[in-house]
């Protein structure tokens, strides 16, 4: 049995759902929490609560964690979805002492849990002020990271688009530098994605799935990834409306390794004019690195895992 503490910023981006949907659908796969972060009064726990409703798992813990009130963002506003469009009604917030956050973080790392951070590091930060050196005894795995460049045929992106990390420098920075994580970087996670190809599949799924392909359908209408992207580059297919960078990191969490190569690289992390830059450096400490992917198969296995077969 996998022990799993999930981190996320679910109620943004649509890739946290499929993750958080994957991660339910995943035999032996035991959530001991999910903690939210970059949070609006509990409005993302309230979504996470929902979406464990509908796949009659109201037993797992769920915390709101850091507000974006307190500052630590980028941005005072983070952008939600319509409701009605994305979610088919309104969502009751789910709201908490961000100490609740970091309790069950505390709980879920002492019962021997993975923690994957799929959000903004924000919780982290604060789990470890509290409990100084806990991150370093915690099996960690972090979506974000831009060390090598993407690869040709595939989006151009630069260092400012890696937005777990680019939201909160200073969270990052911190929890980079004070534990031994495996960072799933921007540059392979966006080797993947998801397809409109999958809608019908999706449908047949449950109620997660129908869930799902309502808000992928509403996600390209809003993004246009199809045309902007899908058909741009020869690396993606053209009927890409959304990358699954979440739902690999949690894969590879799990121990996926179809086509995945990792290698450990000694980094120094710089911040420079507000953005942080990791830097391949001799005198730097070592950290676990995604290198490569195969991107195709690691869709195929998401789809195969949301409907179970």
């Amino acid at each position: 049995m996998h022990k799993i503490h999930l981190d996320t910023d679910l109620g943004g981006d649509i890739d946290d759902l499929c993750a958080l949907a994957m991660l339910l659908r995943w035999e032996d796969v035991e959530l001991t929490g999910i903690t939210t972060v970059a949070e609006a009064n509990g409005r993302r726990a309230g979504y996470v609560r929902h979406v464990l409703e509908l796949e009659g798992k109201k037993d797992v813990l769920v915390a709101a964690g850091t507000d974006v009130s307190k500052r630590f963002y980028r941005y005072a506003e983070l952008g939600y979805p319509d409701e009605e469009r994305y979610w088919s009604k309104p969502v009751v917030h789910s709201p908490n002492p961000v100490e609740d956050a970091i309790h069950l973080l505390k709980q879920s790392i002492e019962q021997g849990a993975t923690i994957i951070a799929i959000g903004p590091f924000t919780n982290l930060y604060l789990l470890d002020l509290q409990y100084p050196g806990i991150l370093m005894e915690t099996k960690l795995f972090l979506m974000g990271g831009y060390v090598y460049p993407i690869r040709s045929g595939f989006p151009q992106w630069g260092n400012e688009m890696d937005w777990n990390i680019q939201v909160d420098v200073k969270s990052a920075k911190h929890v980079i530098e004070h534990s031994n994580p495996t960072l799933i970087p921007l540059s392979v996670t966006v080797e993947t994605a998801l397809r409109r190809a999958y809608l019908g599949d999706l449908r047949e799924s449950g109620a997660i799935g129908q869930l799902l392909a309502g808000q992928v359908e509403a996600f390209a209408v809003d993004e246009q990834n199809e045309k902007k992207i899908g058909e741009t580059y020869e690396g993606l297919p053209n009927d890409l409306i959304n990358f699954l960078h979440d739902p690999l990191a949690c894969a590879i969490a799990l121990g996926w390794n179809d086509g995945v190569e990792m290698e450990e690289v000694p980094l120094i992390l710089e911040e420079k004019d507000g953005w942080l830059h990791e830097r391949i450096d001799p005198s730097g400490r070592p950290i676990r690195i995604v290198t490569k992917i195969d991107g195709t198969r690691f869709n195929e296995f998401w789809l195969n895992q949301i409907m179970n077969r």
